[in-house]
């Protein structure tokens, strides 16, 4: 009898750690490394497939911009008929444009809430830039930012349109880690770490006909508050 109520309570404690201690942090582990409704691909204002997404930061507005900040990247203008022609002509003249516009990009059916860029060279012919978007779910209380890091290696004629634009290389993950590198030499990263899988299509083409190629991972940053 003694043996069987021993038994009992055994099977009771185990289905106890298991129901409300280790399925609650596997479902947090799982959570926390799949953000499986995130749209993998932006798309262009006219419905071709823009660039990918490859980065995800956890954080408030204001922290985002400040962490940018401080690992050196600049927030794009908007773009307007002045700051459209100021960024042809500094790329004519290779004058430096800190702060040139990106063109708009869409994700969650609306155009970028963000956009930074990190100069490179003597004009804004060569740029890192990306642009983020707020997801409208919280994690863990605060906000997510889904973003797409490019690197623009030239100017050109689009291979798709036609028209002027910036091309693209094709290392995404390459400018994934830079962000990420860049934040943590920065003191502003409070955790860091790679979703497995993210991407199932490890290569495609953006709207300017650019290609691309992944390792499949998407980059998730934990900013400290």
């Amino acid at each position: 009898m003694n043996n069987r109520i021993n038994w009992l309570i055994l099977i009771l404690v185990a289905w106890a750690i298991a129901a409300y201690l280790l399925a609650p942090w596997l479902w947090k582990l799982y959570f926390r490394h799949h953000f499986t409704d995130a749209p993998r691909i932006t798309q262009t204002s006219d419905g071709h497939p823009g660039d990918p997404v490859n980065i995800a930061i956890e954080g408030e507005e204001g922290d985002l911009v400040r962490a940018m900040h401080a690992a050196g990247w600049y927030p794009a203008d908007p773009i307007t008929l002045a700051s459209s022609v100021r960024i042809v002509v500094d790329s004519v003249i290779r004058k430096p444009d800190d702060d040139a516009p990106v063109s708009t990009l869409l994700l969650f059916g609306r155009k970028q809430d963000l956009a930074f860029e990190l100069p490179v060279g003597d004009s804004p012919r060569q740029r890192h830039h990306v642009r983020f978007w707020r997801r409208d779910k919280l994690k863990d209380g605060r906000p997510v930012w889904f973003g797409s890091a490019t690197f623009d290696e030239r100017v050109g004629l689009s291979h798709t349109t036609g028209q002027v634009t910036h091309h693209i290389g094709p290392d995404v993950d390459a400018e994934r880690d830079l962000i990420m590198n860049g934040l943590l030499k920065a003191g502003r990263t409070q955790d860091e770490y790679y979703v497995n899988g993210f991407h199932k299509v490890l290569e495609g083409r953006n709207g300017g006909g650019d290609p691309w190629r992944t390792d499949g991972r998407l980059g998730a940053v934990v900013l400290k508050k």
